[in-house]
Formats: structure tokens, C-alpha cells, sequence
């Protein structure tokens, strides 16, 4: 029996996983992307504050997560309340828990994962179509939206780490 070939998607839908492949895990023009930005931070280092009030490392990974939890619950019309942490789009997140940390992490891995996959398998044509809960938004701009809430997040992790390492070396 021969194996099916999964369907190509469409050159709006492969523009978009490239994007979205660039600004999380495969190393792009303007550097690392979200997953790589995290690569070797250490929990307490992913824990630390620049200033009180201000958002940590494992913050920003924890709301991109969730971000793509929503993007993702936009293109398939999943109801609310499925995301693994009480609460929406930002969460307090502290200690120096390794364990955490790595959790923190994988929930990020998984939800990229699960949109990828939503986007990977979208209809032709879906993507201009509006979407419900988002004032009109299309598919295209949620998806393309996440992707550039990545590498903005990004930029943010950096500037963290090195704020952070310079703190250290002080």
C-alpha cells in the first residue's frame, strides 16, 4: 500500500509557515528566533526582573505561548479555557525551579506546534476570510500577526539576557 502524500499547501499558507519557522525555531536573516532566544537561559536567569513591575524572560515565553494558543483557537473556533494556566495573556511567573522553567518551555514548544499544524492543514482560500471574536481580522493577519509577535518578543529576551549577564559580570 503506498503512503499518501500530505496535500502542498497553497503559496499563502508555505509564505506563512516559512515565517512562522523563521520567527520560532530555524535561524533567519535577523538572528535567533524565540525558541533559539532561549536556548541556555537558566531558570533563575529566566526569572530575573530589570525593574520591579517589569516582565521576565519566563513571562514573555509564557505569553507567547498563549498567544498562539489564541491565534490557534481563532482559526479553529475552539472555546475559551483550554490553555494549561489559569488566567490570559500575561502570567506571573518566578523561581528559580529548573523543573518549571523547563515546563514553561515545553508549553511553548506544544503550542507552537499545535498552531503550526492548524495553519499547515488551512483550506485554500481560508486565509482572507474574517474571523470570528477578532473585529474583522483575517487568518492571514492572525497568523502573520503571531509570527511578528514572535521576533518581537524575541528582541525583548535578548535585551534581557544580556541585561541580565552584564548585572552578573558587575
Amino acid at each position: 500500500m503506498r503512503k499518501r502524500k500530505a496535500p502542498r499547501p497553497d503559496g499563502g499558507i508555505a509564505v506563512l509557515l516559512h515565517a512562522m519557522d523563521e520567527a520560532y525555531d530555524k535561524r533567519a536573516w535577523h538572528g535567533t528566533g524565540l525558541k533559539g532566544s532561549l536556548r541556555g537561559v537558566t531558570a533563575r536567569e529566566a526569572s530575573w526582573r530589570p525593574a520591579p513591575g517589569r516582565h521576565n524572560i519566563r513571562e514573555l515565553a509564557v505569553h507567547a505561548a498563549y498567544w498562539k494558543y489564541r491565534v490557534r483557537r481563532r482559526l479553529t473556533g475552539e472555546k475559551r479555557g483550554s490553555f494549561p494556566i489559569e488566567g490570559n495573556n500575561w502570567f506571573e511567573r518566578s523561581g528559580d525551579s529548573e523543573s518549571a522553567w523547563r515546563s514553561d518551555r515545553d508549553l511553548l514548544e506544544r503550542e507552537h506546534r499545535a498552531l503550526r499544524r492548524v495553519v499547515a492543514n488551512l483550506p485554500p482560500g481560508r486565509l482572507a476570510r474574517r474571523l470570528a471574536g477578532t473585529r474583522g481580522r483575517t487568518a492571514l493577519r492572525e497568523i502573520a500577526g503571531s509570527a511578528l509577535h514572535d521576533v518581537y518578543h524575541t528582541g525583548q529576551i535578548q535585551l534581557l539576557k544580556a541585561l541580565s549577564r552584564k548585572r552578573r559580570v558587575n
